[in-house]
C-alpha cells in the first residue's frame, strides 16, 4: 500500500510555528494542490488536534496535523524536488564559498563575476549550487541577492521558516549592511548622505536604472571616506539605507564617483591606470542580522584578491578600514505598525503635494485653492527655503548634489599634525 493510500499525521515543527495551513501544505505536500486542500477543510477531512481547520488556521509547533489519503507523490520522499547531481567542480565551489553555518542560515562570501540567480543563458549561479548544502531537510533558499560583479557577504536560509524569518529583518531594514568600494576621485563630503530617488532606465529592458526625481522610488544611501590616495581615489564604506536595483553603483556614479571598474554606469572615466584591476571594486563586507535562535549574526567577508590587490596599489591599509558598527534594532510588533502607520503618513503627504502643484499649474505665486469646507484665509504654505536632497549649508560633491552632510574631507594629517585619524573626519 502506498504512503498516499493511507492517513497521514504530521507534528508542526519550530519553522513552521505560525504559518497558514495552506501554506504548509505549498512547503511539505507540494504535490497537494490548493483545491484539494480547500475541498478537505471544507469537508473536515483535515484536522489539527482533532479539531476541523480552514485554509487560513494559523499553525502553532507541536500541533498534530492529519492528511487524508489523496495526492500523487511527484517528488522525492521528502516532499522536496529531486537534487540536481553536482560536479566535483560545482561541489568544491560550494563549499569554498562557506563562511559559517548553522540550522538556520549559510552565509557564504560570493566570488565576483557569479551571479545570484540564472538568466538567460546563464548555467552557473548560487542559486543552482545549493543543491550542495542539502543534508536531510528542505533544499536551502536565496532571501537577498548580490549583483554578478559584486563580491562578498550572501545569506542563504536553511529553512522555510528561517527563510521568512530573514526576508522579514531584510524589508523591514533592521538588517544592517555594510559594502566596501573604491571610487574615482574623492567626494568633497567625508560623511554624507545621498537621497536620489531611481527607476528604470527607458529602454534599457530593465536591465540599468538612473535618477529619476519625478518616476522615481526613493533611495537612500549613506557614505563615509575611510582614506583616499590623493585625488586619485578614495576607498569609501557604503551603507544602503533602502535596497533598490544597483543602488550603491547608481548614487556614487551621480554624485560624480563611479566605483572603479563599474563601467555600465562610469563608463570610461571608471577605469583608473596602471595595476588597478578593471573588474568593480564593490564588497558587501559585512551583515549584522537578528536570529532565529536570538543572538545577532554577525559575519565579516574577506576581500577578493582584486580588491585586496588595489588597496595595497594605492597605499591603503585593509585593517584601517573596519569601524565598530552598532547592532541592529530589534523592532517589536508595535515599533513595526508604527513605522507603517509613518509611512502611510509620509505618503499621503507626498500624494497631497502633487496634487497641489497640478492644480497650481503655471501661476505658482497665486495662493493654493483651499479645500471646500476649509477656512480659506489660513496661507497653503510656505517656502521652506532649503534645497532638496541636502542639509544647510553642505556643498555639492559633484555634478549632481544629491549628497549632504558634514565636514569636507582633507588631505592627510601628516605625522607632526594634528587632527582626527586618517580617513575618519566626522
Amino acid at each position: 500500500m502506498s504512503n498516499t493510500d493511507i492517513v497521514r499525521q504530521f507534528t508542526v515543527g519550530h519553522d513552521d510555528d505560525g504559518v497558514r495551513l495552506d501554506r504548509w501544505f505549498k512547503r511539505h505536500l507540494p504535490q497537494v494542490g490548493f483545491a484539494m486542500v480547500s475541498r478537505w477543510a471544507r469537508t473536515g477531512q483535515i484536522r489539527v488536534d482533532g479539531k476541523r481547520a480552514d485554509v487560513d488556521t494559523r499553525l502553532a509547533a507541536g500541533q498534530t496535523l492529519r492528511v487524508p489519503p489523496g495526492g500523487e507523490q511527484k517528488t522525492n520522499a521528502a516532499g522536496e524536488r529531486p537534487r540536481r547531481e553536482l560536479t566535483e567542480a560545482e561541489i568544491e565551489l560550494a563549499d569554498s564559498m562557506v563562511l559559517t553555518q548553522d540550522r538556520a542560515a549559510i552565509v557564504l562570501n560570493k566570488p565576483p563575476g557569479l551571479a545570484t540567480q540564472g538568466g538567460s543563458g546563464m548555467k552557473e549561479h548560487v542559486d543552482g549550487l545549493l543543491d550542495a548544502y542539502v543534508e536531510k531537510g528542505p533544499r536551502p533558499r536565496l532571501v537577498h541577492r548580490l549583483d554578478k560583479d559584486t563580491s562578498g557577504v550572501l545569506l542563504i536560509a536553511r529553512t522555510p521558516g528561517s527563510a521568512a524569518f530573514f526576508s522579514k529583518r531584510f524589508s523591514g531594514r533592521s538588517a544592517k549592511k555594510i559594502y566596501w568600494a573604491l571610487v574615482v576621485g574623492v567626494p568633497s563630503i567625508n560623511d554624507g548622505m545621498i537621497e536620489l530617488p531611481l527607476a528604470k532606465q527607458p529602454g534599457t529592458g530593465g536591465e540599468k536604472m538612473h535618477v529619476d526625481e519625478k518616476e522615481g522610488q526613493t533611495a537612500r544611501t549613506r557614505y563615509r571616506v575611510i582614506d583616499r590616495a590623493g585625488n586619485r581615489a578614495a576607498w569609501v564604506e557604503l551603507h544602503p539605507l533602502t535596497g533598490r536595483t544597483h543602488q550603491l553603483r547608481v548614487h556614487m556614479a551621480a554624485i560624480g564617483h563611479p566605483i572603479v571598474g563599474d563601467g555600465k554606469y562610469g563608463g570610461q572615466e571608471a577605469f583608473l591606470t596602471g595595476s588597478i584591476s578593471r573588474k568593480m571594486h564593490l564588497h558587501a563586507r559585512r551583515l549584522i542580522i537578528e536570529h532565529p535562535d536570538g543572538a545577532p549574526l554577525d559575519v565579516t567577508a574577506p576581500l577578493p584578491e582584486h580588491f585586496a590587490n588595489s588597496l595595497e596599489s594605492l597605499g591603503f591599509v585593509e585593517s584601517e578600514g573596519d569601524f565598530e558598527v552598532e547592532a541592529p534594532v530589534e523592532f517589536t510588533k508595535e515599533d513595526q505598525k508604527k513605522a507603517a502607520r509613518q509611512h502611510a503618513k509620509e505618503y499621503r503627504k507626498e500624494r497631497r503635494g502633487e496634487r497641489r502643484k497640478r492644480s497650481d499649474g503655471p501661476s505658482s505665486g497665486q495662493n493654493r485653492l483651499s479645500r471646500p469646507g476649509k477656512p480659506s484665509g489660513k496661507p497653503a504654505g510656505k517656502p521652506s527655503g532649503k534645497k532638496p536632497f541636502a542639509k544647510p549649508g553642505a556643498k555639492p560633491s559633484g555634478p549632481r548634489s544629491g549628497a549632504r552632510s558634514g565636514p569636507k574631507a582633507g588631505p592627510k594629517p601628516g605625522p607632526n599634525t594634528g587632527g582626527t585619524p586618517r580617513g575618519r573626519g566626522r
